[in-house]
């Protein structure tokens, strides 16, 4: 992959900038409500990681797919998950996105392309197989994105996947957010190869480690791998290097983390650094900027609001959607 003189245009560099500054928005907004007490649920932040879904959504098509972990709130919004419909869900209520019934970790929206989402580490990466194998069949000419974080890299279904993707040439990427932390593990007491990217080779398929904080240097490298996949090339394995702000589930001390690491990610925060760069070069003013996320910060007014005032689950939802038809 050579994206060494590859430029993004002012357009879609705004595009990925909203997206961007909703997924900040979003997260500031959930952590802040669980602390009011108006809601109790397991909430995984994912602060510091927006540029990877942010810059990787800016080349898929509503019609794509991508299958994401019980901590990916944040690759849903940037493929398009509304706002409401996830607040609703959060709170537990009839009109979230599964009736109230998934919760924060089983966030699910076909509309977009958000596929099946299940709190089981790393089964994002079979379940999109199966989805461009869909798409490989029917020629519907979309690809499919797993996203799944360092930890998953580990287990049976991270390799088994790589695999076969690549036996077949199927159209999807597979997207390692390395932020570092496998739950509250370090990478490196838990991972003997130095770099995600380098079992790409073992499965003879393109793959490289990109600063998942630049969305310049990742936007160039997701389009290749879209277009591949789009093209019939076949899969393509990106680790996207980060770091998440916060601890594993909110809540957590984080006293696992190492200080110095944590300090210096927050001091480069990718969303901030981002919005400098946008101001600098002339692609939109300091203004454009604080409309963008004033916007989104009233969108979260109506949200958290239209959640909490939407009605619980009848009882007999309990019996809904566990068998294919219901018992008596």
């Amino acid at each position: 992959m050579n994206t060494n003189n590859f430029t993004i245009p002012a357009a879609t560099q705004l595009d990925i900038f909203r997206r961007m500054a909703l997924l900040k928005a979003n997260d500031d907004r959930a952590r802040k409500v669980i602390r009011s007490g108006r809601l109790v649920m397991p909430y995984y932040s994912y602060r510091g990681q927006e540029a990877i879904p942010s810059a990787i959504s800016a080349c898929l098509t509503d019609d794509d797919n991508i299958c994401t972990i019980y901590r990916g709130i944040h690759d849903m919004l940037a493929k398009g998950l509304p706002l409401k419909d996830l607040w609703a869900e959060l709170a537990g209520r009839v009109d979230g996105t599964c009736k109230g019934k998934g919760g924060p970790m089983h966030l699910t929206y076909p509309a977009k392309g958000i596929m099946v989402t299940t709190g089981i580490v790393g089964s994002s990466l079979p379940i999109a197989n199966g989805l461009a194998w869909s798409s490989q069949l029917s020629g519907d000419g979309r690809v499919t994105v797993a996203y799944f974080g360092d930890g998953a890299s580990n287990i049976g279904a991270f390799h088994e996947s790589l695999n076969l993707a690549s036996v077949w040439k199927l159209p999807v990427i597979f997207v390692c957010q390395n932020n570092r932390y496998a739950e509250h593990t370090a990478y490196e007491k838990g991972t003997s190869a130095d770099r995600i990217a380098d079992r790409g080779v073992a499965y003879s398929m393109p793959a490289a480690r990109v600063d998942g904080n630049d969305p310049f240097h990742l936007y160039g490298f997701a389009r290749e791998a879209v277009e591949r996949a789009r093209s019939g090339g076949g899969p393509t394995l990106i680790e996207a290097m980060t770091f998440r702000f916060h601890g594993h589930i909110f809540g957590d001390d984080d006293s696992y983390m190492d200080k110095a690491e944590k300090a210096a990610a927050i001091e480069g925060d990718p969303y901030r650094v981002f919005r400098a760069q946008l101001v600098e070069n002339g692609v939109a003013t300091e203004g454009d900027l604080a409309a963008i996320e004033a916007n989104f910060e009233a969108q979260l007014d109506e949200a958290v609001d239209f959640a909490l005032a939407s009605p619980w689950p009848e009882l007999a939802e309990l019996k809904r959607d566990v068998f294919e038809q219901e018992l008596a």
